[in-house]
This record gives structure tokens, C-alpha cells and sequence, in this order.
């Protein structure tokens, strides 16, 4: 697939190893510019179509790389654009596993590109999501600066969908290793909780060693503690009980 001509694309493509990689004339500052890129279906088989988007912001960022939100072109809709640095030896463990999920309950990959960084020879993965406004860190911290108690029935709608999402990401083989408030992601007006962030996820193999210095230490299963290997995903669950 050869990138367009007619479209009105702010940067430029390079074939690498069968992917497109765009390189962006206009930065995330550039929030009323459309950008548009050759990009992979999140979900199915590989597909690349033009995604074009506009309205970019910073809404995180850490060593990891960033978070911004957009707005597809054609749609309208907000996504979130998750911008890791991509080591070229490997695969990326994150998207492997997302392309792979598909629950109401786990934020849905949209599509995925990857893009040049301000250095020669650097890498990014893209990663579009589905956007959810919200946080149960947020919303919990939003109580408790009001001096109230989180009402009962969101404390069981949200357990509720956190442990559908755990069941279901646990028949794939996939252990989260990074459950907090932070990473579950909900949607103010209609209560539905996604579980996101699978940086840290994995797909547990019998038998084989796993690091233990994972997990937010806050939500850290007694057995990461003292520094096993062979651990199951039993550790989510520990952290979800958090």
C-alpha cells in the first residue's frame, strides 16, 4: 500500500520492514491540524487504511513515553493516543496482547502506527484506543476531598466489571501485573469500567520464570514481596482485593 498524495497530510512516509512509519510535521502543540497516517487495525487481520485526527493534547506522560487525546477526522470521536518508544530487536508485548483481547469490560484497541522520534533511529508505537474520560483513582479521590464515602452500589458495580475483565484476560493466558485505580479507566455517565494499561502484561507460560519486581507496590501480592518467579495470575486478583 503506497501512502496518498491527495489527502491533506501534515508529514511524510517511509516504508521500514513492511510498516509505514510516519514522520509528523506538526507536534502534539499543534492541536487544530489534522494528521493523518497510515495506520493497522486494531483487532482482526492486518489491515492498513488513512486515520486521520485532530484536536491533539497531552493528558499523561511518563517514562513509558506519553498519552494524548484526538478526535478522528472522519467521526468525531475522542480517542486516546498512547506513544511508547519501540525497541526494533523485539516485538511489542502491549500490542501483542491487545489485538488479541476483545471484552466490553478491556479498553479497545482502535488502530496502531508507529512514528519517528527527535533522535536518529527512534522509534515510537502508536497506539489508538478507545478514550474513557474517567478513573476510579479519580473518582475515589474526588469522595474523599469531599469527606464522603464512595456509595456502596459503585463499589459493587465497579468490583463487578473489574473482576469480569480479570476472568476474562485470565482464560487467554494473560496475567495484567499492573491492577490499580489508575489503570481502570470509567466512563462517568454510563458507569461501565474498562481495564487498561497492559505495559506490563503478560502471557503466563508453566514452568517458565517470570520477574517479580512487578506490580505498583501498593497493590504487590506477598509472594512478588518475597521475590518468586512462579507465580500465576492469582496476583491480580490479590491486587484487585486492594
Amino acid at each position: 500500500m503506497s501512502p496518498p498524495s491527495h489527502s491533506p497530510v501534515i508529514g511524510w512516509w517511509q516504508e521500514r520492514e513492511g510498516q509505514w512509519i510516519v514522520y509528523p510535521l506538526c507536534s502534539p502543540g499543534d492541536s487544530g491540524k489534522v494528521t493523518t497516517v497510515v495506520a493497522t487495525l486494531g483487532q482482526g487481520p492486518e489491515r492498513s487504511q488513512e486515520v486521520a485526527y485532530t484536536d491533539i493534547k497531552v493528558i499523561g506522560n511518563g517514562s513509558f513515553g506519553g498519552v494524548y487525546q484526538a478526535r478522528l477526522a472522519e467521526t468525531r470521536e475522542l480517542v486516546a493516543i498512547k506513544k511508547v518508544l519501540q525497541d526494533k530487536r523485539f516485538k511489542n508485548r502491549e500490542l501483542q496482547i491487545m489485538r488479541k483481547l476483545d471484552h466490553c469490560n478491556i479498553v479497545r484497541l482502535r488502530y496502531f502506527f508507529y512514528s519517528s522520534g527527535e533522535k536518529k533511529d527512534e522509534l515510537y508505537l502508536n497506539l489508538v484506543l478507545e478514550y474513557v474520560p474517567e478513573t476510579v483513582y479519580r473518582v475515589a479521590r474526588h469522595f474523599t476531598k469531599a469527606k464522603l464515602t464512595i456509595p456502596i452500589i459503585y463499589v459493587k458495580v465497579y468490583m463487578y466489571q473489574l473482576f469480569r475483565s480479570l476472568a476474562y484476560i485470565h482464560s487467554q493466558g494473560v496475567c495484567h501485573r499492573d491492577i490499580k485505580p489508575q489503570n481502570l479507566l470509567v466512563d462517568p455517565d454510563t458507569a461501565v469500567l474498562k481495564l487498561c494499561d497492559f505495559g506490563s502484561a503478560k502471557q503466563l507460560v508453566r514452568g517458565e520464570p517470570n520477574v517479580s519486581y512487578i506490580c505498583s507496590r501498593y497493590y504487590r501480592a506477598p509472594e512478588l514481596i518475597f521475590g518468586a518467579t512462579d507465580y500465576t495470575s492469582s496476583i491480580d486478583v490479590w491486587s484487585a482485593g486492594c
